[in-house]
């Protein structure tokens, strides 16, 4: 009756409370995007690696991060000028998370589960301490591939999609919603890129698949709440708030091979 649930190393978890799990973890994540225009694929990859393997989690994730960071990107009218100007920085997040899917997928869970971990916890450190910096024109030439191939070895390997692209786009001075399209450009080419990777090495079934179609409702949820809510909260407590929350769950999964 549950079989698939072997998919994600959780047979002992009955069929309504790993739907529950879900509900609960994809609402939140999507929450936390409504608020700050991110952190989705973030934090439902640290929640899911508390329950099953970062592959298993990665291939849960795909629906619900395309469909809202597609929605993301075509939220504004600079789309295709932030396309322009990233497309190389794009086409090297592509090739890298291919490059480096094996890892993710031939990895100990314990050990699979502390990379990422470790990710998140050099993000949110990241994130809470670095002062604000600008990349020039000139730079940005040379350093768009640069970043874009790192940033998918890392998503490769972790299924985490923030380091060090993130920090990179914040410092190419677009204005506050250029930033948050090309944000959506970068994940959206990550999710594509990760489940092309999971597709390629038999990693993605049929039972994923309809579990990440069904998740990428709470996700529309949870980011429609936090759209309306954003506007009565202080943005930037709450970012600090989940920033030391995403290194709290870090540490979890970076201690779980020791445990």
């Amino acid at each position: 009756m549950f079989e698939s649930l072997k998919f994600f190393g959780m047979e002992d978890i009955v069929n309504e409370q790993l739907y529950i799990y879900f509900f609960i973890i994809f609402m939140f994540a999507g929450f936390v995007k409504g608020v700050t225009g991110m952190g989705l694929p973030t934090v439902a990859m640290g929640l899911l690696g508390l329950l099953m393997t970062p592959q298993a989690a990665a291939a849960l994730l795909i629906i619900p991060s395309f469909v809202t960071n597609v929605v993301q990107l075509f939220a504004g009218p600079s789309a295709l000028m932030i396309v322009r100007r990233l497309w190389l920085m794009m086409l090297l997040i592509l090739t890298g998370t291919i490059a480096a899917s094996p890892l993710i997928i031939s990895t100990d869970p314990a050990w699979s589960a502390f990379g990422l971990g470790g990710a998140l916890i050099v993000y949110a450190a990241f994130a809470l301490v670095s002062p604000p910096f600008a990349v020039s024109l000139t730079m940005e030439r040379w350093l768009s591939p640069v970043i874009g191939g790192i940033t998918g070895l890392v998503t490769g390997a972790t299924g985490v999609f923030v380091m060090p692209a993130v920090p990179f786009l914040q410092s190419l001075r677009f204005s506050k919603d250029e930033l948050v399209q090309a944000l959506g450009l970068s994940f959206t080419v990550s999710t594509v890129a990760l489940s092309v990777a999971l597709y390629l090495h038999d990693a993605y079934v049929t039972e994923q698949f309809s579990l990440s179609l069904t998740s990428a409702l709470p996700a529309l949820c949870g980011v429609w709440l936090g759209q309306k809510l954003r506007l009565h909260i202080s943005t930037s407590l709450f970012r600090r708030c989940f920033l030391l929350f995403l290194m709290v769950l870090g540490v979890e999964l970076v201690c779980r091979p020791f445990i």
